[in-house]
């Protein structure tokens, strides 16, 4: 899925494309892929509890521009727990779609759900419904006994590929990362599997500051996404950054969220978030 959205035509990039003619992966591969992107957390993930960042019912808005123009929104929310084959689970879910103006180039109804074991220590499942321009109904699954996790679309198996210890999906790993105490100067890395790829991500925490997000001030940390294991308009471009602002409290939600490519510039912004529950 990471390699997909960044570029479903499998080719070079070239020149300044005018708007109409930007790739659909291209487009709007920024909302999912800016929290679902590889290498944010040390490679040995703790267990869920104590002082828990996030409970069933938090669900988080954002909405997405392009330089400045409005092109699409998303949420992220914690479901309540469940069970997977007699096995307690942690349920995440995220949607994106875009507006009128973002229909024009590419239509987006994505809906993607994440399953850990309820230590959160591992992913169990993944899913994702595509209802745009492009359809696809992806499950992908994690067998922890031959250490393998696969990929079906529509039932279909396509692909299979070793994981690494402590894999997660790669909506999962947005929730793993917000256990993490976060200082500047430190790396941080994390092992994630769409199914296609395995990945060791990296990132760097580089400053701590307050930053204006639609007129509300966050404390927040910056952390810097390492692109070098990313594919796609990443790799097509020379300057390419991945950058994500989190809340400096125990939540560590991410208010803001830029990336600058050989396109223009993507924009990731919370509007709203809902009480976390004691």
């Amino acid at each position: 899925m990471i390699h997909e959205i960044l570029d479903g035509n499998g080719g070079a990039f070239s020149g300044h494309p005018h708007p109409r003619r930007l790739s659909s992966r291209v487009f709007f591969f920024l909302f999912p892929l800016l929290f679902l992107s590889t290498g944010l957390l040390p490679m040995s993930a703790p267990a869920a509890g104590g002082d828990t960042p996030f409970q069933p019912g938090e669900k988080l808005a954002f909405a997405v521009t392009w330089g400045f123009i409005p092109v699409g929104e998303g949420t992220l929310q914690v479901m309540p727990a469940t069970r997977l084959n007699g096995v307690e689970a942690m349920h995440f879910s995220m949607t994106v779609r875009t507006n009128r103006f973002g229909d024009i180039f590419y239509r987006v109804r994505d809906r993607m759900e994440g399953f850990t074991d309820g230590e959160m220590t591992r992913s169990l499942l993944y899913k994702k419904i595509s209802e745009g321009r492009s359809r696809r109904n992806v499950t992908v699954t994690y067998d922890w006994e031959e250490k393998r996790a696969r990929y079906f679309n529509h039932e279909e198996e396509h692909a299979s590929v070793a994981l690494l210890p402590g894999s997660y999906d790669p909506l999962s790993m947005f929730y793993a990362f917000r256990f993490f105490d976060l200082e500047v100067g430190r790396a941080l890395a994390l092992p994630v599997s769409d199914g296609k790829k395995t990945v060791a991500g990296e990132a760097f925490v580089m400053e701590r500051g307050v930053i204006d997000v639609r007129g509300v001030d966050y404390d927040t940390f910056l952390v810097r996404v390492d692109t070098k294991d990313l594919d796609g308009v990443f790799k097509k471009s020379r300057d390419a950054e991945l950058l994500i602002w989190v809340t400096a409290d125990k939540r560590r939600i991410p208010v803001r969220i830029k990336s600058s490519i050989f396109v223009g510039s993507f924009t990731v912004d919370l509007v709203s978030h809902g009480p976390l529950k004691q």
